[in-house]
């Protein structure tokens, strides 16, 4: 596993436990954001790296990394869903 694959699934981890964590991702615009806030806390990786490793989680590891809500609509959970969450 390359050096920035474990950084990232660390920084995903940290994010799971960290709610200040997951409200600078929310408002995040796009993955070079999300380097850009994952590099003050410490955690180096590419926006490739992210574009890579969304493509190949799986929904469940989405739903961990997104809180775990299916809405029904974009009025919570900060607009995501199972289906449409981010990596972050």
């Amino acid at each position: 596993m390359p050096m920035s694959e474990k950084q990232l699934k660390a920084f995903l981890e940290k994010v799971k436990a960290d709610t200040s964590l997951q409200q600078q991702l929310k408002a995040a615009a796009d993955f070079d954001a999300v380097v850009s806030i994952a590099k003050k806390t410490g955690f180096m990786f590419s926006s490739d790296d992210l574009e890579r490793a969304q493509s190949e989680l799986s929904e469940e590891e989405l739903e961990g990394i997104s809180g775990g809500d299916d809405c029904a609509d974009s009025s919570c959970c900060g607009g995501w869903n199972k289906k449409t969450a981010p990596l972050w």
